[in-house]
């Protein structure tokens, strides 16, 4: 890991040009994708490791990012746990968490985790296609958001329902029957040959602060100690959209090395703010790539040249990137023209 531009970034000492990869940067938008997924159901892609290492490696090849990040779908370990899952197109469960009397129908344990042994058997068959200069990605769902589409099929439903259970012990059972299956799933993938693993924890902006340490940073806390006993030394990216520093304080004392930030705050600030304890990723807003070249140039350029004003040791812990993922409908010319802007600026 330490021989990828990815790895030095994480340990916030990278002197070489920061490393630079896209979340969904396999995806709807890029005809890689399109053609594989004209001819193969969503789920297939991710579950037979041949497809899953294909359209991984679709945008390396294409645009040559930095990393690679494994695609899969983070709502696996609810179909671990007996929920069951199918893609119509979009996810859905067999059943939803309405009440504590659900929980038992819940399967938990690291036992469970040998579900997704495909991920592990695509990791291993990505981590020779990408060579020694590309860093691999697997990732997970955090406790919170798993939650979410395990009461809502979505974040977006789980607000409007009021953030439901989270105080009846609802929430606290969930946890307990996922800690150890989700810590597994994280151990399969880095000891298959991820460099690094990343947790997404796409719902947990719609907590505040205080609701934030309590129900996404404490269960994460619980999964992250699992993790660390199997594997001490494997870097983890935590990402929040809609979260600030008052949130990203109570993640302090996890041992987490990266933390991913949205397009709404200002890259250079948190920078120099946040680098002297974390390295940091972004964090370029998605929607900008949908404009014409001329102004997502102007747009990429301001960005990079006041990062470029930063003392070397907080552009030495950055990891570049979109705030969020790509959109579908993203041209592809200009994924390749902010790549070709990135390398022009920092090389």
């Amino acid at each position: 890991m330490s021989e990828t531009l990815l790895g030095a970034a994480l340990a916030r000492r990278n002197t070489g040009r920061p490393p630079v990869w896209f979340m969904r940067q396999a995806g709807r938008y890029h005809k890689h994708y399109q053609a594989l997924r004209a001819r193969h159901e969503f789920i297939a892609l991710c579950k037979q490791p041949e497809l899953a290492t294909e359209v991984t490696m679709g945008p390396i090849d294409d645009f040559g990012f930095d990393a690679a990040i494994l695609f899969s779908d983070l709502l696996f370990p609810l179909e671990a746990m007996g929920m069951g899952l199918r893609y119509e197109p979009g996810p859905k469960l067999d059943w939803y968490l309405r009440s504590s009397a659900d929980l038992p129908r819940l399967r938990g344990g690291c036992a469970a985790a040998n579900d997704m042994e495909f991920q592990a058997e695509a990791i291993r068959m990505l981590r020779p296609r990408l060579g020694r200069e590309r860093a691999l990605i697997g990732f997970v769902g955090g406790p919170f958001t798993l939650y979410a589409y395990a009461v809502a099929g979505s974040h977006e439903g789980f607000t409007r329902q009021g953030l439901l259970g989270l105080d009846d012990g609802l929430y606290a059972g969930f946890c307990e029957r996922l800690s150890e299956l989700l810590a597994g799933n994280m151990v399969l993938q880095a000891k298959a040959g991820a460099d690094c693993v990343a947790v997404f924890d796409t719902a947990a902006g719609s907590l505040d602060a205080a609701q934030f340490a309590r129900h996404a940073v404490a269960p994460l806390a619980a999964v992250v100690a699992r993790f660390r006993a199997a594997c001490p030394d494997t870097p983890l990216i935590y990402y929040s959209r809609d979260t600030g520093p008052a949130h990203w304080r109570a993640l302090e004392p996890l041992p987490i090395q990266c933390l991913g930030v949205d397009w709404r705050h200002d890259l250079a600030d948190t920078l120099r703010r946040e680098t002297p304890r974390w390295c940091l990723q972004g964090n370029l807003d998605p929607e900008w790539l949908h404009l014409p070249a001329a102004d997502l140039e102007a747009r990429v350029r301001g960005v990079f040249s006041k990062v470029l004003t930063l003392p070397a040791a907080a552009r030495a812990a950055w990891v570049c990137g979109l705030g969020h993922g790509v959109l579908q409908h993203t041209p592809e010319d200009n994924v390749r023209l902010v790549l070709k802007i990135q390398r022009e600026m920092f090389s």
